[in-house]
């Protein structure tokens, strides 16, 4: 089990120190254990890191052949801890809104067409990667912070790791 609140307390917090919202909304996820706010450490590979940081990459996606995190685990209000994938924490936001998929032809049409942009998914290679997948889990980032690098080892290969869960739950659609 990792050890969040000493990321977000250690880490997290200073290196938003002087952003009222961000500060407010850290201190409020490590103090109230009831708090609806889930936590996630989300594993990029850039090109996609750097997109999402810059503002380019409005919405991340994680494709599975399982339902594994993020499905059916990440809702509106979260918070993702961005990190580079063997690198550390270089970055935080929100989800504003998720979407939950079971993928067939017409939902894979559906992705491409409505999300390729804010996915910065225009390149073949990225749906042709995924096309063994049997769910999506969409999510709009919103208030995307850059931090000074923060160490967090993790050893294990996944590239979504729920720290905290949350409460809520996004919009399930299968078509």
């Amino acid at each position: 089990m990792f050890n969040w609140h000493s990321v977000v307390i250690e880490g997290l917090l200073p290196a938003v120190a002087g952003d009222k919202v961000w500060e407010a909304c850290l201190r409020t996820l490590v103090a109230d254990e009831n708090s609806p706010t889930g936590l996630h450490l989300a594993i990029f590979v850039e090109p996609y890191l750097t997109y999402v940081l810059d503002g380019k990459k409005t919405v991340e996606s994680r494709f599975g052949v399982h339902r594994n995190a993020p499905y059916g685990q990440v809702a509106p209000g979260d918070i993702i801890l961005l990190k580079r994938s063997s690198g550390p924490i270089l970055g935080v936001c929100k989800v504003s809104d998720v979407w939950f998929y079971c993928l067939d032809p017409d939902s894979w049409t559906k992705l491409r067409k409505d999300y390729a942009d804010a996915l910065c998914a225009r390149d073949p290679g990225f749906w042709e990667q995924r096309k063994r997948a049997s769910f999506a889990t969409l999510m709009r980032l919103d208030s995307v912070r850059p931090v000074p690098p923060i160490e967090f080892v993790k050893q294990d290969r996944r590239g979504w790791v729920v720290l905290r869960s949350s409460l809520g739950h996004g919009r399930m659609f299968s078509h």
